[in-house]
């Protein structure tokens, strides 16, 4: 997967270490560059597209809740 490519990533809203992280549903996290806003969802099942910006990061154009 290149960089600056758009994923569509489901899985659980967590804090890491260093942030905001998605579980996603079939195994592996990835960090996020979201918003304050999106902390509200931490916990829920979410949906999120963004684009690569790194090994395992993502830039959030969009989060919901599902």
């Amino acid at each position: 997967m290149p960089i600056g490519t758009q994923h569509q990533i489901v899985g659980v809203l967590r804090h890491g270490r260093e942030g905001l992280v998605v579980e996603v549903t079939e195994g592996g996290t990835w960090r996020l560059d979201a918003g304050w806003r999106a902390r509200r969802l931490i916990g829920h099942r979410v949906r999120i597209v963004g684009i690569r910006d790194g090994f395992d990061l993502l830039a959030v154009k969009s989060i919901e809740r599902l």
